[in-house]
């Protein structure tokens, strides 16, 4: 991406090469005066209810994060409003991996979806779009507390274990949501994809840690609810900015529960509403949750456990030795002693070392493209760990430069060979190079022969923690992997275009005044060749009414109105609502 947009935002400057790949451009030009109109409808039911029920910095937080109710946002003023709070954001094409989507967070960038949700989804779409992102996400971003969770939930998921299974669930969920966006899709392709998401949701197996994590962020930062379990609030943006379901999910029968860590044994539905909610009484609680959840994952345990769900996750991990010495491949195979500590690992395929997420030099991914294997463990007959022996104290024991060395680890592996480097840093030893070099088990088993090279042994007596990914992800990660799923982009026909210069004049009218009775025209063209259509005239009646003129016009158009509420059901509730805000009008000036 040579031509990287920044918006001299110093968060998104400061994103790393592998999340970089995702954005995309906004182009702000692409949407249409209906994606404007649509914005503006839902913006304006979300302040009306919301200001009852979403927890309190919602509306100054839209401000905050440079959002207005009329249009949708533009990047850059985002950008501009969002660096004042530390923050940042960037437009990306539909879900991302989750893993990246954590990193994005730890970076405090907010990914928003470039697109926006069709009118006929006006209520609910399952597809990211920017109402979700920016209306659900941005306002509440103002919240230190809540952007300290955010962040942190970042740095922790961005470490978590996933399956072969999170992500063939991930492709499903992106290709449904993708499909159901289409304006011309298939309704037995719809169901297919249906099905394929459901029959992957139920055949997960054991979650994985993201899968678990997953669903702590969906209990909190997507449907979370703060306050007392009688009377709380909103502050979850999935809720946010469901016009549908922030008003349904306070009935007494969606359960209400505290949120603890039991959170995590509740999977969730992303296309269902949902059948309980959990409540916060703070943001602090939401960190202690989180806390509580990271001392089981890997990332922290390490040992055998951390190395177990690194082999059955079969993507690139990386295991930690306590002499910090990280090392990043797949991990196929691990040996633990009677105690169950491990005293062997071995990667297969393209593998590197690194030390503070650094790559160590000489030690990439091409240099060890066939694997990685070494011992873990202390020497027999040696008191301190080998990793903290200084020099002296090595070669005390007959390891230095040029000299030959026998190691005999209590484990009964022996490594016998010519030492060629010792590599330390920081007051540790992290690898020693051996040439001529022969390791064997405690059987005789060889596990390395001279014929095969060079020797690099980590040096470490425990593995600390394992993680997802690689230690330096930009030397390692050329390209992650990217969906084969493009979301999909009209090409709007004549008649569509002209439904558009529609909504455009009824736009200018409202914001330039001018002569009101032109808006029959408009009217006129609706009723003759987008019959189908009901937004535009709510607009048309919206300005009639305030501005108290064309009477006569008004009242037709309210007839129609009442009608299509009254013979198309999907459609009662919309307009309902539309003839509550126009006598309830939203005051701007408490948003700016």
């Amino acid at each position: 991406m040579s031509h990287f947009n920044d918006f001299n935002n110093p968060q998104v400057a400061a994103l790393p090469g592998h999340l970089k790949q995702f954005i995309v451009d906004q182009h702000y030009e692409h949407y249409t005066p209906i994606d404007h109109a649509v914005w503006r409808y839902v913006m304006r039911q979300n302040y009306s209810y919301l200001k009852d029920v979403a927890y309190y910095p919602y509306i100054p937080g839209l401000t905050k994060a440079g959002l207005t109710i009329e249009r949708i946002p533009d990047l850059q003023e985002m950008n501009d409003a969002l660096a004042k709070i530390g923050w940042g954001a960037v437009t990306v094409d539909g879900f991302i991996p989750p893993a990246a989507f954590m990193e994005y967070q730890a970076y405090r960038v907010l990914v928003i979806a470039a697109d926006i949700r069709q009118s006929r989804h006006i209520e609910y779409t399952p597809a990211p779009d920017i109402i979700h992102e920016s209306a659900g996400h941005a306002p509440i971003i103002a919240d230190k507390d809540y952007h300290e969770y955010l962040s942190y939930f970042g740095s922790i998921g961005a470490k978590a274990m996933f399956s072969a299974q999170d992500f063939e669930l991930y492709e499903a969920i992106r290709a449904l949501s993708i499909l159901k966006e289409m304006p011309d899709a298939d309704g037995d392709e719809i169901r297919k994809a249906d099905e394929l998401v459901a029959y992957r949701q139920e055949n997960m197996g054991e979650p994985s840690e993201m899968a678990l994590l997953s669903r702590l962020h969906w209990w909190t930062v997507e449907y979370g609810l703060i306050g007392t379990l009688e009377q709380p609030k909103i502050y979850g943006a999935g809720l946010l900015s469901s016009i549908g379901e922030s008003s349904s999910c306070m009935k007494p029968e969606v359960e209400k529960l505290w949120y603890t860590i039991n959170a995590v044994n509740y999977s969730y539905d992303i296309t269902k509403p949902q059948p309980q909610l959990f409540v916060t009484p703070n943001f602090q609680n939401l960190i202690d949750v989180l806390e509580e959840f990271a001392n089981t994952m890997s990332f922290r345990r390490g040992g055998a456990y951390g190395l177990g769900k690194a082999v059955e996750s079969k993507n690139t991990c990386t295991a930690v030795y306590s002499s910090g010495l990280q090392v990043s491949g797949t991990i196929t195979d691990f040996k633990v002693d009677e105690y169950d500590q491990p005293y062997f690992i071995k990667t297969t395929g393209p593998t590197a070392l690194s030390l503070n997420n650094q790559q160590l030099p000489g030690h990439g991914k091409n240099y060890h493209q066939d694997g990685f294997s070494s011992p873990v463990g202390k020497l027999k007959n040696t008191q301190s760990p080998l990793e903290d022996l200084s020099e002296e104290g090595l070669a005390s024991i007959g390891i230095a430069k040029g000299k030959i060395a026998v190691l005999d680890f209590e484990s009964g592996i022996l490594v016998k060979g010519t030492v060629k480097s010792i590599l330390s840093f920081q007051g540790k030893t992290q690898v020693i190079t051996f040439t001529d070099c022969t390791v064997t088990d405690k059987k005789g088993h060889i596990l390395f022969d001279p014929s095969w090279g060079v020797y690099d042994m980590a040096v470490g007596e425990k593995i600390v923690s394992v993680f997802c990914g690689a230690a330096d992800k930009a030397t390692f990660e050329e390209i992650v992997y990217k969906s084969n799923t493009a979301t999909h982009h009209v090409e709007y026909d004549m008649r569509t275009r002209e439904l558009h210069k529609l909504y455009q004049q009824v736009r200018n009218r409202r914001q330039k005044g001018g002569d009101y009775g032109f808006l029959g025209n408009v009217w006129f063209k609706l009723q003759k060749n987008h019959h189908d259509d009901w937004l535009c005239s709510l607009e048309i009646l919206e300005l009639l009414e305030h501005e108290e003129v064309e009477p006569q016009l008004a009242a037709d158009i309210k007839q129609f109105l009442q009608q299509k509420a009254a013979k198309e059901p999907e459609l009662t509730k919309l307009i309902s609502d539309g003839f509550y805000l126009i006598t309830h009008p939203v005051e701007q000036k408490l948003v700016f």
